[in-house]
C-alpha cells in the first residue's frame, strides 16, 4: 500500500513521543513526502511565526515509493518554516536514512515545542524515546554520528543531525544524515538547532509495508529502471562524471556565474570540473576521485567519494581529512569555486568537507563568501572587519571562512546570516545573489532564461530543484528549447515545477526525471499504492502542492514582489560567451506565468484556481 499508516510526533517541550494514525484523505490528495508534510505544517502552523520560535514545526517524512525497490527510492524530506527566506522550507536527502524510517514503521515525525535541554530521538521500530544529548552538543555532525553508533553498538543504525553550524543556528545550517547526504537548503538545520534537537537515530527492521499489487511493480519498476539504464545522462554520464559534468558544459554556454554573477563564465572552470577529479595530481600520482557512489536503492550511482591532497596546505597538519570521504557535487564546486573565482580543486574540497563536517549548506555559505569578497574588493569591507584579506581568487580566504562560518567565530557569525543580510547591514542589498533571501544555484538567468523565471517563483527561494529548466534549455530533455528566448518558458516552468511536486513527493530522487517523465513513474505509484493514480490525478497533485506552498508564502508575508531577481541580472548585460550582451527578461515572463498559473497579476491563486484543485 506505499504508506505505513502512522506518524510519530514528538513534542520536544514535554519529551513525549505519540504514535497518530496517518491522514489517508490528506494522503490521497498531495502522495507523500514533501506534499503530505506540507499539508500537515500548513495545517498546524501559523504562517508569520518566527521560524526559530518552539511554535515552529519541524517535519521528516517519507513517501510511499521510500525503501521500495523502486530506483532511487531512498529519499526523505524536511519541511518546516525556513529561517533563511521566512517562506516555506522543503529540504529533501538521499542516502540510507528515510528508507531506515520506512523500515522502522512510520510515514513521518512531526517535532514540535522546544526541548529544555539537548536530546536526541532514538526509533527503533515501534519504540521511541528522547535521551539526552549533553555528551554530543559541540560534536559535528561526523562526531555524533560515530558516538551514536557507539552508545547503541550498533553499526547499522542511521543517523541524521545537526552539526555546530546548527547548534548556533547559522542561517544555512543543514541537516547531515550517512556523513555527507544532506537536506541542504533554506536552514533547515537552523530549525532543529532552535529545537535542541541534536539528532535522530533509527533502526529498522519490519521492512515495506504490502505493495498493492507486487508483480504490477516489479514490472515498473524493473521497466523504469531500464530506462535509466539506457539513458546517455542517467546510465553513463552521472555515473562516471557525477553532476560536476555540467562544470565545462555551462561555463562553455556563458552561463557559469562567476565572482558574484560579475561574469557568466571562470577562466579556470576546467581546473574545478568533473574530468580535473578524474585526473591524476603531480603531488601525489593519485586522483582526487576514488570512486562513485550510491544512495539506497539507486541505480545511477552519481555520488562522489574523493580523497584529498595530503600535502595540500588546508589539511597537510590535519590527518581527519586526509581519508576519503563525500566528493565535490557540481553546485557546491561551483558556490564555492567560480562563484568566489577559486580554481584550487583540493581547496574546494576541504571547504566541502567542512560543509559536510558541521552541517552546512555550501551553496549557500559559497555565494555568501562571493559577497563578501565583492564587499571586500569594493573596499566596504577590509581586512581588519574580516580578520584576513579576502579578494576574489583567494583559496586561503575561503579555507578560513569556513572554519569561522561552521564555528560561529568572528566574521564567521556575520556570514552564517546569508548573503542577504550581509549586503543589507554593509548598504549594498543589491550585491545579494538571492531570491527570498536564498543564494541562487549554478546557473546565470542571462544565458538561461527559463532559471531565471524558476528563480524568482521558487517557492523556497532561488533553486534549480524545483523546476529543472536546464533540462530542457541546455539538454533538449524531454525537448530542446533555446535558452535565450522568453516564449514558451511560462509553460515549461510550470511543468517542470509541479512535475518535480511529484517526484519528490513519492520518495524518489529528481534526477531520474533526466530520463523519466511522469509516465514512468505513474505505474509504479499505481502498482505500489492503494486508489486511482493515474496520470491526470498525479498532474493535479503536483498542481495542488505547488499552490499549497504558495497560500502558506503569501499568508507568512511574501508577495508578488518577491518573485524578482537582483538587478545585476535584470540590468547587467553578460559580458562574454553566446549570452554576451543579453539580461534575463523577466518582466517578460512572469506576467505569463501567473497567467498560466491561473493566478492574479499580483501573484495570488483565484478562486476558481483553488476550487479546482480542493484548496
Amino acid at each position: 500500500m506505499g504508506w505505513n499508516r502512522k506518524i510519530l510526533r514528538v513534542n520536544l517541550t514535554a519529551g513525549s513521543c505519540t504514535e497518530e494514525p496517518l491522514n489517508m484523505q490528506w494522503v490521497q490528495d498531495y502522495l507523500g513526502s514533501r506534499g503530505l508534510a506540507t499539508k500537515y505544517l500548513v495545517s498546524e502552523i501559523d504562517p508569520c511565526v518566527d521560524p526559530l520560535s518552539p511554535a515552529n514545526k519541524m517535519i521528516m517524512a517519507t513517501g510511499p515509493l521510500t525503501g521500495t525497490m523502486a530506483s532511487t527510492g531512498g529519499r526523505y524530506t524536511v519541511v518546516t518554516k525556513g529561517p533563511l527566506t521566512g517562506a516555506i522550507a522543503c529540504s529533501n536527502s538521499g542516502g540510507f536514512f528515510g528508507a531506515e524510517m520506512k523500515f522502522a514503521g512510520w510515514d513521518m515525525v512531526i517535532f514540535e515545542g522546544r526541548s529544555p535541554k539537548p536530546v536526541w530521538l532514538y526509533i527503533e521500530n515501534d519504540r521511541a524515546e528522547l535521551r539526552d544529548a549533553a555528551g554530543l552538543w559541540g560534536k559535528s555532525c561526523w562526531e555524533t554520528e560515530e558516538q551514536i553508533r557507539h552508545v547503541l553498538q550498533d553499526p547499522l543504525v542511521r543517523v541524521s543531525s545537526i552539526g555546530v553550524a546548527g547548534e548556533n543556528q547559522v542561517l544555512f545550517a543543514c541537516i547531515v544524515n550517512d556523513l555527507h547526504r544532506a537536506a541542504g537548503r533554506s536552514g533547515v538545520g537552523a530549525v532543529m538547532g532552535s529545537k535542541n534537537l541534536k539528532a535522530v537515530a533509527i533502526r529498522g527492521t519490519k521492512g515495506v509495508a504490502g505493495i498493492r499489487d507486487f508483480g504490477a511493480f516489479l514490472q515498473a519498476t524493473t521497466a523504469a529502471k531500464k530506462v535509466l539504464a539506457d539513458n546517455a545522462v542517467t546510465g553513463q554520464g552521472l555515473p562516471r562524471y557525477g553532476t560536476q559534468v555540467l562544470m565545462n558544459v555551462i561555463n562553455e554556454i556563458g552561463a557559469l556565474p562567476t565572482r558574484n554573477h560579475r561574469d557568466v563564465q571562470f577562466e579556470d572552470a576546467s581546473k574545478i570540473s568533473a574530468e580535473a577529479m578524474h585526473e591524476k595530481r603531480e603531488s601525489d600520482g593519485k586522483t582526487h576521485l576514488v570512486t562513485n557512489a550510491a544512495c539506497f536503492g539507486c541505480t545511477i550511482a552519481c555520488g562522489r567519494i574523493s580523497e584529498i591532497d595530503k600535502g595540500h596546505f588546508t589539511v597537510k597538519n590535519s590527518p581527519k581529512y586526509w581519508g576519503a570521504s563525500g566528493g565535490l557535487e557540481y553546485e557546491a564546486a561551483w558556490a564555492l569555486g567560480a562563484a568566489n573565482g577559486v580554481g584550487d580543486l583540493e581547496a574546494l574540497q576541504y571547504a566541502n568537507l567542512i560543509c559536510n563536517e558541521q552541517g552546512m549548506d555550501p551553496i549557500s555559505f559559497g555565494a555568501t563568501v562571493g559577497a563578501a569578497m565583492e564587499l571586500y574588493e569594493m573596499g566596504v569591507l577590509d581586512d581588519a572587519r574580516i580578520g584576513l584579506p579576502a579578494p576574489f581568487g583567494s583559496a586561503e580566504a575561503l579555507a578560513k571562512l569556513v572554519e569561522m562560518t561552521a564555528l560561529g567565530e568572528g566574521f564567521g557569525k556575520e556570514l552564517g546570516l546569508g548573503s542577504k543580510r550581509l549586503c543589507e547591514k554593509y548598504g549594498h542589498p543589491e550585491l545579494s545573489m538571492s531570491v527570498k533571501g536564498q543564494e541562487f544555484p549554478a546557473y546565470d538567468a542571462r544565458g538561461i532564461q527559463g532559471m531565471g523565471l524558476a528563480y524568482a517563483t521558487s517557492n523556497r527561494g532561488a533553486c534549480h530543484l524545483r523546476g529543472y529548466t536546464v533540462a530542457s534549455e541546455v539538454m533538449g530533455i524531454p525537448l530542446k528549447t533555446d535558452p535565450h528566448v522568453t516564449e514558451g518558458k511560462a509553460e515549461l516552468v510550470k511543468a517542470f515545477q509541479d512535475a518535480t511536486a511529484v517526484f519528490d513527493s513519492a520518495g524518489i530522487c529528481v534526477f531520474t526525471s533526466f530520463a523519466w517523465t511522469l509516465a514512468d513513474v505513474q505505474p509504479q505509484i499505481a502498482a505500489a499504492c492503494e486508489g486511482d493514480w493515474s496520470m491526470d490525478k498525479l498532474n493535479a497533485v503536483g498542481e495542488r502542492i505547488w499552490n499549497l506552498e504558495r497560500q502558506f508564502n503569501n499568508a507568512a508575508g511574501l508577495t508578488a514582489k518577491d518573485d524578482t531577481l537582483p538587478p545585476r541580472l535584470t540590468r547587467e548585460p553578460a559580458r562574454t560567451g553566446p549570452a554576451k550582451g543579453m539580461v534575463n527578461q523577466l518582466d517578460k515572463m512572469l506576467p505569463q506565468y501567473y497567467q498560466v498559473r491561473g493566478w492574479t497579476p499580483d501573484g495570488v491563486p483565484t478562486a476558481q484556481t483553488l476550487q479546482r484543485l480542493g484548496l
